[in-house]
């Protein structure tokens, strides 16, 4: 990569997506600013807390059909897997109608998938070549992603959404009991059936990751600006600055990439979305007695199991309660639960000083697609937000597609089911 007096674009965000989005921008010899209030990769970010998975199997919408039955089981669970805090509930509505809508058919379940599918298909080689530019490949493991269940009946009752992966292209390997007792062996044994996706891969420490490849930016001449992005400056249709809480920092083009406070900016750039956060948790236990041989999700839990530097990390659970709510440990204890009963090795008076404990926000659309795509108004601003789940595993290609759509470049994929304009 080489600087060249390119035009000079403003990246609103240094999490996972607005990182890459500032490689490829450099890619192109375009100049950068990264606008971002916290530490890149700090534990602000949702990219520092995420599930570690890069997986290329990520091609199901989180709203699936019959979803709308068990909303009201979820609200009457304040710690059940999909919560919504009471008093968030009237300023959550209208986006809880849209999610609910979004793929309550067998229809529009394949639609999303089809879109979600181009976006992390390739994610594991995207994430190990930006890794390695940036010196940090060690970070990223290739050794594919065990999906585990109770039985094959338990497997067998998600027909829709590994049909839905199939037809994306992912393929899969199928363990019996003693298969899957020897790839991995300190899983508990009321696990009798796995899928293993030898194409998935994961990041063993997002945060450490992020905080590298912005490092990497500044070293290829990006420049940092430790501050808040509030709106711009448009005349006569034309950007001419990105407002901050620093003052304006004049440019060419900007990227909308600062994950749930993109709403706003998102805004001030003339599209009104429904963006909501779906905060996150993890646990991390610290020195559990073994190591997993691979990053494992089991079906009954629903929440990613990766081993990191820092320990035996467990994240999962959506809770929808804004962005200024306390957040609710209890949540993040269920994950610990959880993991008591998945690996037996685990001591069942597990001291408190060997656990730790964290809440995110997911940036999330209704319908599990980012917004990726010129602003309504001004083409000069480009949406690079809202990939909820996926974010980590779509963050290279994101980057990319931001990039060709400021320098005048043809995108590698379709944008239309990501333009913001299909909530108008």
């Amino acid at each position: 990569m080489s600087v060249t007096t390119g035009l000079h674009v403003v990246v609103i965000g240094a999490g996972i997506v607005g990182a890459a989005c500032a490689l490829e921008l450099l890619r192109d010899g375009q100049r950068v600013t990264l606008v971002e209030p916290g530490d890149p990769g700090g534990e602000q970010a949702a990219s520092y807390g995420n599930g570690c998975w890069l997986s290329p199997a990520s091609v199901v919408p989180v709203s699936m059909p019959g979803l709308w039955k068990q909303v009201p089981g979820y609200m009457l669970d304040p710690l059940g897997p999909l919560t919504v805090r009471w008093r968030y509930f009237p300023r959550a509505m209208p986006w809880l109608l849209r999610f609910m809508r979004a793929g309550a058919t067998v229809a529009r379940a394949e639609r999303l998938s089809r879109a979600m599918g181009p976006l992390v298909a390739d994610s594991p080689e995207r994430h190990a070549a930006l890794a390695g530019e940036a010196g940090v490949g060690g970070l990223i493991r290739r050794d594919g992603l065990l999906y585990v269940f109770p039985t094959r009946a338990d497997f067998a009752a998600s027909t829709l959404s590994w049909r839905l992966r199939r037809e994306q292209g992912v393929t899969w390997v199928e363990l019996d009991a003693d298969g899957l007792a020897q790839r991995e062996p300190a899983l508990d044994r009321r696990y009798q059936f796995g899928i293993f996706v030898e194409h998935g891969a994961h990041c063993i420490d997002p945060g450490a990751y992020v905080a590298a490849l912005v490092a990497h930016a500044q070293a290829l001449g990006a420049k940092l600006v430790r501050t808040k992005a509030t709106g711009f400056a448009i005349a006569r249709g034309r950007l001419r600055a990105v407002r901050t809480e620093a003052g304006d920092i004049a440019c060419d083009r900007a990227v909308i990439a600062a994950g749930a406070w993109s709403k706003a900016l998102a805004r001030a750039a003339g599209d009104t979305v429904p963006l909501e956060t779906e905060r996150g948790y993890h646990a991390v236990i610290r020195d559990p007695g073994f190591a997993l041989r691979h990053t494992i999700m089991p079906s009954d839990g629903k929440m990613a199991n990766t081993m990191t530097p820092q320990g035996l990390r467990i994240a999962g659970q959506v809770e929808i309660a804004g962005l200024a709510a306390a957040p609710n440990w209890k949540r993040a204890e269920i994950l610990r639960d959880f993991a008591l009963k998945t690996y037996p090795a685990l001591p069942r008076d597990l001291p408190a000083d060997r656990v730790s404990l964290w809440m995110g926000h997911r940036p999330s659309m209704p319908d599990s697609l980012p917004c990726i795509g010129p602003a309504a108004g001004c083409a000069d601003v480009v949406h690079c937000f809202g990939h909820g789940h996926t974010g980590l595993a779509a963050g290279p290609l994101s980057g990319r597609l931001a990039a060709d759509l400021i320098g005048g470049k043809p995108p590698t994929i379709a944008l239309a089911p990501y333009a913001a304009s299909r909530f108008r």
